[in-house]
């Protein structure tokens, strides 16, 4: 094995989206407030900071609020927009029907937050850590842990350049680093790599519910004057899914003139012939909803994983030497469609133990302060109230899982107890398909390429690269089961949930075979989220590869 070279700070993070760099930022404020030097390091696998973050997003300003209290009054803040107006609209297969706010739980409610894209924020934020003298370093994945003596996680290793698709090394390899860390911050988000692998060996999810996804698409367009409302937030549920198909839309007015469109689509969903890129393209076609694209010109696309389960899905947060912190433990909050702030605020919750595990002169244990802390936090008032609504609509489906829902949300808001309790999700995503047999084939229409597009049209906007001679990074443990249960059973679902066409059955020669265009993919991880046998394995590629968002 090549030899690494090693650095050592107090502190490695592992991503730079908003829970990793307010990790960071807060851990400098710490240190500064008792006059000491802490060494904090930020590795992001994407070309850039921002690159691969994505998101609606409306953000609630509570964490900003905490980290940067100023943010308001900065001329450079990127995130221009406040929101003035809700609508929720329910849609059926030709008409629509608005739903009245009023009958909304107070914690519903979008007015004062800010709306816009959350790479700017993220470059912004990146700009904030790097002026209190963190150290960031995009194009660096991380592929694996560095351990003491005992086991203890004490640093990472980033990824080698320079690997060719046969596994060797060719003439620009360069062999990954080792950053070594009192403490190792996980904040990759949603299923990373190596916070999944951290859940598994320290049985960090034992005793939680699994964890619940959803499939996010979205699209950034500019609209004409006449349609443009900024500051107008809508969101919809119903058609085009079924009532027992969980998910909905988002429109966004922000900026100028920009309308971020998005669909969701949960990963709980049972028919195999269901494709969440063709369900969100038919979306748009709605009578209610094409009118908002006349004249308008889409200039973006990406899409990711998004962790649903909430409250009762978190796992353990700790492990002897590091922690998790935002969409990697999963404290997205469902019902108003929102993670980031959460995300920030448990960076800010594991900067405060960490500091103080720092301050002690302690390193490689557990920080169990930061494990008890989050419950009693703003993310857990937050998240307790809303953590039935999920299940509800798994169980109840659209119109049940609706009234319900919100009935359970205005009891815990007004009460502060459920009389569900605290309800179960069953099993997880990846158990919940039906054979192809079973369930019925959906006919969805040709794109015309004005209104509504195919998937390569889409990637050419993502600006996704992968570097081409380098090992797929989607790995597939056994391949005759992938095919004899996959393709034979499910009919090939993996071809229907990926957003950027990454798979196929290519069936011209005597066996199907199993097409993987790695290239393609937008790190979304629905494939090691949805595969039916768990038998697909997303790994980082080599640095800097990926999508390249701007303004997402």
């Amino acid at each position: 094995m090549a030899e690494r070279e090693r650095m050592d700070f107090d502190v490695v993070i592992v991503g730079a989206g908003p829970a990793g760099l307010s990790t960071a930022i807060a851990l400098k404020q710490r240190a500064a407030a008792r006059g000491a030097e802490v060494s904090v390091v930020v590795v992001e696998k994407a070309s850039e900071v921002g690159a691969h973050t994505m998101s609606g997003a409306v953000i609630d300003p509570i964490g900003l609020d905490k980290l940067v209290p100023d943010w308001r009054t900065r001329d450079d803040f990127p995130l221009k927009t406040t929101v003035t107006k809700d609508k929720f609209t329910f849609l059926g297969p030709a008409g629509s029907m608005p739903l009245p706010t009023f009958l909304m739980p107070p914690l519903m409610n979008n007015h004062g937050n800010i709306v816009g894209s959350l790479s700017d924020l993220c470059k912004w934020l990146a700009a904030e850590a790097e002026a209190l003298e963190v150290e960031i370093y995009p194009g660096f994945p991380a592929a694996d842990f560095t351990r003491d003596e005992n086991g203890v996680v004490n640093g990472i290793v980033t990824g080698d350049f320079g690997i060719g698709k046969d596994g060797e090394p060719h003439d620009g390899f360069t062999a990954g680093m080792e950053l070594g860390g009192k403490y190792v911050v996980l904040a990759e988000g949603v299923r990373g790599s190596l916070s999944k692998r951290a859940i598994a060996e320290f049985k960090l999810d034992e005793g939680r519910e699994p964890q619940k996804y959803g499939i996010g698409l979205k699209e950034l367009w500019r609209v004409p004057d006449d349609v443009f409302e900024p500051g107008m937030v809508q969101h919809t549920m119903g058609w085009p899914l079924d009532g027992k198909t969980g998910g909905g839309s988002f429109l966004y007015h922000y900026g100028d003139n920009l309308m971020a469109v998005g669909f969701v689509v949960h990963l709980n969903y049972k028919n195999p012939h269901l494709d969440p890129f063709k369900e969100f393209q038919r979306f748009k076609t709605h009578p209610a909803i094409a009118p908002l694209f006349e004249g308008a010109k889409r200039e973006g696309y990406g899409a990711r994983a998004i962790t649903e389960g909430g409250y009762q899905s978190v796992p353990k947060l700790v492990f002897p030497g590091g922690c998790l912190v935002g969409c990697a433990a999963g404290f997205v909050n469902l019902p108003r469609i929102k993670g980031n702030h959460n995300a920030m605020l448990t960076g800010m919750l594991a900067a405060d133990a960490i500091d103080a595990a720092l301050a002690d002169d302690r390193s490689g244990d557990t920080l169990t302060a930061y494990d008890l802390a989050w419950r009693s936090s703003e993310v857990g008032r937050d998240l307790h109230p809303v953590r039935n609504v999920k299940p509800l609509w798994s169980k109840l489906g659209l119109l049940g899982g609706l009234a319900v829902g919100g009935f359970d949300m205005w009891m815990n808001s007004a009460l502060g107890f459920s009389l569900f309790g605290t309800m179960r999700h069953g099993k997880p995503d990846f158990a919940a398909l039906k054979p192809a047999a079973k369930a019925k084939k959906i006919d969805y229409p040709k794109p015309d390429g004005v209104l509504t597009f195919d998937r390569p049209t889409s990637v050419y906007l993502s600006n996704t690269n992968h570097e081409e001679n380098q090992p797929a990074h989607l790995k597939v443990k056994d391949m005759d089961l992938q095919r004899r249960s996959e393709y034979e059973v499910y009919g090939g679902p993996s071809a229907c949930y990926c957003p950027a066409g990454v798979y196929e059955w290519d069936t011209t020669g005597e066996a199907p075979k199993f097409v993987i265009n790695a290239q393609n993919c937008v790190h979304c991880k629905t494939c090691d989220i949805k595969d039916p046998n768990q038998n697909i394995v997303w790994t980082p590629p080599e640095g800097g590869g990926g999508p390249n968002y701007q303004g997402m």
